[in-house]
């Protein structure tokens, strides 16, 4: 038997037997902080960017290999492992997935030249998919009555791990060797790990079956040209013959794939329920998101850095820039369960719109404001604020419209939309950086107005996701939890 959908009146409501409060506790405790573990990778070598050809004996072209290599690989990981974890269990994929992350965080921490740390940061890639399948366990295991603000932090992790991991790894690559940053992360590895083994059932609820291969391998050959030639095409040239040709590459074999796909018994994305109007208006939502969060990433930063001579630069160091986009994930968490109860009481529709409505206000109070750090610590914490309440209401959108045997992968389906929203903004903000520049002494620097333009994109892309979400379903259950009564049965469907 198929089981029903999330969205269906049946729920449940009260704890499983055993599920006692502080043991539900210690699981949200858990995932939300193997989630910051995992998204601290994206932060881990940003004090490293300018010193990585030295380091790595390398030219600063093949350097950025070093950064690409963790975007492909989660991108090519996410969607592979919620399927995996739907079908032979999301614990066991979960610790699969941080393993992954210790050895790479270890093979860097041994490394000195390119090749070993490529590897290494691809194996932390590999890890992208612990945030969807958290909130997948969630679902699964909690009682009704948590997992909305459960969800709604675990969401957040996202953003939270990146922003206090910044002056975190600032602090470390000025006063230790750099090595050290990847031995901590593996040591944090290690104790998610253990906390995950002793702490973390696993889930009953599985679909059984065949797992997709061709479907797998299409989607990742198509994700790896179209997010190689977004975040390379500036280094070969828009209009060169590798990154038209990886466009191209990318329509096609997504062509393909979506035929495979809706005529196979089994696929690795149903994109039929991928198709239903409240799943696709989520993951539109969620990439125009994901390009809003980052273009505060990439203009908040360089502001900061720039020297003060400019005019507009305020010469702080890496260190100060961590501490002032730190307070923006400390928001993040602070505003998860204010993004729940809203979630709850008016739905999860108004919270998507209301976060959308805070990010286009930060950006917009970024345009005027960017001549004292207060400012862009203002700035960061409202734009911060905006994203922990729409990434809070994003998982109860999807899984209220899906099966509980398909959580995963529907959950690691809008994770991956974030990704590819944050690495069109990185092309799209770099390009802009690169046309709008100004000559100091023998360097050309982004000028300022190339700065407001690029937080003007951010305030237009919240207000296009603003649109998108406008034209969800007015009634959205703020949180569905459907089990089937037994785990044999569900595993049978």
């Amino acid at each position: 038997m198929r089981p029903p959908v999330g969205g269906s009146p049946v729920s449940r409501t009260s704890a499983p037997a055993g599920e006692t409060a502080p043991r539900a506790s210690l699981v949200v405790g858990v995932l939300a902080f193997a989630g910051i573990v995992v998204s601290l990778m994206q932060t881990l070598v940003i004090p490293l960017i300018p010193a990585l050809p030295g380091l790595l004996h390398a030219s600063a072209s093949d350097a950025t290999w070093a950064i690409t290599a963790t975007l492909l690989a989660g991108a090519v990981a996410t969607p592979t492992v919620g399927r995996l974890g739907d079908m032979y269990g999301k614990r066991r994929m979960l610790l699969i997935s941080l393993g992954a992350l210790v050895a790479g965080s270890a093979i860097g921490a041994l490394s000195d030249t390119l090749v070993p740390m490529v590897a290494g940061r691809t194996l932390q890639g590999l890890a992208a998919g612990v945030i969807p399948l958290g909130i997948s366990i969630m679902r699964d295991e909690l009682p009704a009555e948590r997992l909305g603000s459960a969800t709604a932090l675990m969401s957040a992790s996202l953003g939270v791990g990146g922003a206090l991991g910044l002056p975190a790894a600032a602090l470390l690559a000025e006063h230790a060797d750099w090595h050290v940053l990847f031995w901590t992360s593996a040591g944090l590895g290690l104790v998610v790990t253990g906390l995950v083994v002793a702490l973390v059932p696993e889930s009953p609820v599985r679909t059984g079956g065949r797992f997709d291969v061709p479907g797998a391998a299409g989607l990742s050959i198509a994700l790896v040209c179209l997010l190689l030639a977004i975040s390379k095409g500036a280094d070969w040239g828009w209009g060169s013959a590798a990154t038209l040709g990886l466009f191209a590459a990318a329509v096609v074999v997504l062509l393909l794939w979506g035929r495979w796909e809706l005529r196979t018994r089994q696929p690795l994305v149903d994109l039929r329920t991928t198709a239903r109007r409240q799943v696709l208006l989520t993951n539109l939502a969620s990439a125009v998101f994901g390009f809003a969060m980052f273009a505060m990433s990439l203009v908040l930063p360089q502001l900061l850095q720039l020297p003060a001579a400019t005019g507009y630069g305020l010469g702080r160091s890496m260190l100060v820039v961590g501490l002032v986009m730190a307070p923006s994930g400390l928001v993040m968490m602070a505003l998860a369960p204010v993004s729940a109860r809203i979630s709850r009481t008016r739905g999860p529709k108004t919270t998507l719109m209301l976060g959308a409505v805070v990010v286009a206000i930060g950006y917009a109070i970024g345009i005027v404001l960017m001549s004292q750090v207060w400012h862009l610590v203002l700035i960061s914490c409202v734009i911060g604020g905006g994203i922990g309440l729409a990434y809070g209401a994003m998982p109860g959108l999807v899984m209220a419209a899906v099966p509980v045997s398909e959580t995963a992968a529907a959950n690691s389906l809008n994770t991956l939309m974030r990704s590819i929203g944050t690495s069109i903004s990185s092309a799209t903000a770099g390009l802009v950086l690169a046309q709008l520049t100004v000559h100091f002494g023998p360097v050309v620097l982004p000028a300022q107005s190339g700065f407001r333009v690029v937080l003007a994109m951010g305030s237009g892309a919240a207000l296009i996701a603003l649109s998108i979400a406008a034209f969800l379903p007015r009634h959205v259950p703020a949180v569905s939890v459907t089990r089937k009564p037994e785990p044999a049965a569900v595993a049978g469907s």
